[in-house]
């Protein structure tokens, strides 16, 4: 074989040894890729429902409370879920559930519960409670739990505050 074949054939050898080494080295490092906790919490978090993406961890439960839900609860005399949050209180002219708004009615915004549900809302700092039915949808500032109308702040005295922490306990 002449030098300049023997040349030519080490050439085509280091490019298809460099070719296969290429190929070993993106194999590997994409298999280091599928194995890390990254990118199962990736894969994890793609899966998740809707529900799943409401639910927050709890440190920044503060800023994002626990929606409740009847479907919690797995019986009626089950324990009740709470959910801990701001209240404020509005008044509109109609609501989600096609209801024309009255402010003297007892009545809340709840961004998940069906409308119907009895709430009390329970002032954290004061005591006082007031049970209100939801027929309408919000609030929607972020932190907020639940809106009342203006007969509802009335009862939990929180007219001149505008908003207050409350707890709310799923009645019926």
């Amino acid at each position: 074989m002449s030098r300049i074949a023997r040349a030519e054939t080490a050439r085509i050898s280091l490019a298809t040894s460099c070719r296969l080494l290429l190929a070993v080295v993106f194999a590997a490092s994409l298999a280091a890729c599928a194995q890390s906790p990254v990118g199962r919490q990736r894969a994890d978090l793609a899966g998740t429902s809707r529900q799943a993406a409401v639910e927050r961890p709890h440190r920044v439960a503060a800023l994002h409370p626990r929606p409740i839900s009847r479907a919690r609860a797995p019986d009626r005399d089950a324990k009740r879920t709470a959910s801990h949050g701001v209240a404020s209180f509005y008044s509109d002219t109609e609501t989600a559930s096609g209801e024309k708004f009255d402010k003297n009615e007892l009545t809340a915004a709840h961004p998940t519960l069906p409308f119907g549900t009895k709430l009390r809302v329970t002032d954290t700092s004061s005591g006082r409670f007031v049970t209100v039915r939801v027929n309408d949808r919000g609030p929607f500032v972020r932190g907020r739990v639940v809106d009342i109308s203006p007969s509802a702040a009335e009862a939990l005295g929180m007219v001149d505050k505008g908003i207050t922490n409350v707890r709310l306990e799923v009645v019926r």
